[in-house]
């Protein structure tokens, strides 16, 4: 018996196969038809801002950000779509990261600039992400997802109204957030290959990109060990977004078939000598974590949190973690909202629903506390204490101390002893507060890794971050005369 197939299942295929596109930097059949090139540029225009104010900004300290505008646009000169309006931004943000947006928008942080040691290993990292852009690989997951949904609105369609389901081609809900999320390993592999070819095009030692992916994963693991979270590098680490290996970068080096024109550079003199000054960790704008202390000079307060708490810091709030899942997070009430709060005990009351709330003072400034038993879908029930403080100039100020029951009776003293650690700052001790910056200097003799590296300001793993931001594997000599990174106020 012959049956009729519906016209509903071959709009599927036959759209599929009108969409595919040979793609002019692989040579490959494309499916990206539900998201133009007009598209794309659409998309990275809107969310650009959005990028911008996410993380921190841009940053243009030592003009950093003109020099690595000037390798990637050598970069994108010689890729296959050397016509796209390419904008490069280096972005005030300590993590070690870079990405980029559909419509040739491509970010790298300055703390990825910091690890680098030359400027090969840089370029790798922008010819990578030039290669997700010439190869569109925003497109294709976006075209996918849709064909997909389209599948699944047909089939649900079937024996209903006719017509194209709603909701197809909407790319206003398509946002940053979407296109970050990590690329499948071939889509890697291919951004590796293409930033091999754009490498080897102008001039750089591809052999860059595997010593820099080296020192990212040495670095991811210096995270772990000093924040004692292994997972706390996943949440921000490039790495966590581009899944990738040694061996699959040897594999693109050999895919590219891209032989160099004259001697391979590294370019390591001149990438140093703009490094040098670069603003390592914190930006005071954002207050600045000094071991167990927050300090911020702009708004001329610090406070300090009990020991075995880590700090991390981010443009939205402060947060410590601590044994057993407990956690501290502090954050600033928006002026609007901080002048109809009012009674502070009423405030904390209303907005948090809390019960015996009782006001206090805090180092002379009025503040209230209350608590509240939550519940965390990780943790289990949670003992939580609220506070609010109103500092002289009108700002309010929030502290939240989240802990296991087991554990509250126990840490309650260091908890309290953070609450009224919070003090206002002089202008002479805001005045007084440095950031940390990179500072090149040259290897005399005598001088060992160990050695350099007790000339940096931090509590714990001097050694190690030495040998992370050098990429020295442990026990190596230094070579009087060459030129290290450390970390300097």
């Amino acid at each position: 018996m012959i049956r009729l197939i519906s016209p509903v299942f071959l709009i599927i295929p036959l759209l599929a196969l009108a969409a595919c596109t040979v793609n002019p930097a692989t040579g490959e059949q494309s499916f990206t038809g539900f998201m133009s090139r007009a598209d794309e540029m659409e998309v990275g225009k809107r969310e650009h801002p959005k990028i911008l104010e996410q993380y921190g900004g841009r940053y243009d300290g030592q003009r950093i950000d003109a020099y690595v505008r000037d390798i990637g646009l050598g970069l994108a000169r010689v890729s296959e779509v050397a016509g796209l309006p390419y904008t490069f931004t280096v972005l005030n943000d300590d993590k070690v990261n870079a990405f980029a947006l559909p419509g040739g928008y491509i970010y790298i942080t300055r703390g990825l600039l910091a690890l680098a040691g030359n400027e090969a290993e840089m370029a790798g990292v922008l010819a990578h992400e030039i290669g997700h852009i010439t190869a569109r690989h925003t497109a294709q997951r976006y075209s996918q997802a849709m064909a997909t949904n389209l599948g699944l609105q047909l089939l649900s369609a079937i024996g209903g109204s006719a017509g194209m389901p709603a909701g197809l081609g909407n790319l206003v809900s398509f946002g940053a957030q979407a296109i970050l999320q990590g690329y499948s390993r071939q889509q890697e592999l291919e951004a590796d290959m293409l930033g091999v070819r754009y490498m080897v095009r102008a001039g750089y030692d591809a052999n860059a990109m595997i010593t820099f992916l080296g020192k990212m994963e040495a670095h991811k693991r210096l995270v772990a060990v000093v924040s004692g979270d292994p997972k706390a590098a996943e949440r921000f680490h490039i790495m966590a977004s581009h899944p990738r290996t040694s061996e699959r970068v040897i594999q693109a080096i050999g895919m590219a078939k891209a032989a160099p024109a004259g001697r391979p550079r590294l370019q390591r003199e001149t990438y140093l000598a703009r490094v040098d000054g670069l603003l390592f960790g914190d930006d005071p704008k954002q207050g600045i974590r000094k071991g167990r202390l927050f300090l911020h000079p702009s708004l001329h307060f610090q406070f300090e949190v009990p020991p075995n708490f880590v700090l991390f810091n981010s443009p939205a709030k402060v947060v410590a973690r601590g044994p057993g899942g407990s956690v501290i997070a502090f954050d600033m009430v928006d002026a609007g909202k901080a002048k109809a709060a009012g009674n502070l005990a009423a405030h904390l009351a209303n907005t948090w629903g809390l019960k015996n709330v009782e006001r206090i003072t805090i180092n002379g400034m009025e503040a209230a506390t209350g608590e509240k038993k939550v519940w965390s879908l990780k943790g289990g029930r949670m003992d939580t204490r609220f506070v609010a403080i109103r500092e002289r100039a009108g700002r309010l100020y929030r502290f939240v101390f989240i802990t296991p029951p087991g554990l509250t009776r126990r840490l309650a003293t260091d908890l309290q002893r953070t609450t009224y650690s919070f003090r206002l700052l002089s202008s002479r001790e805001a005045a007084a507060i440095k950031p940390l910056r990179i500072a090149v200097i040259t290897v005399a003799g005598g001088d060992t890794a160990a050695t350099l590296a007790r000339r940096m300001p931090f509590e714990k793993f001097r050694l190690e971050w030495f040998e992370t931001l050098n990429g020295l594997p442990r026990g190596q000599s230094l070579n009087p005369g060459s030129q290290v990174k450390i970390v300097a106020e």
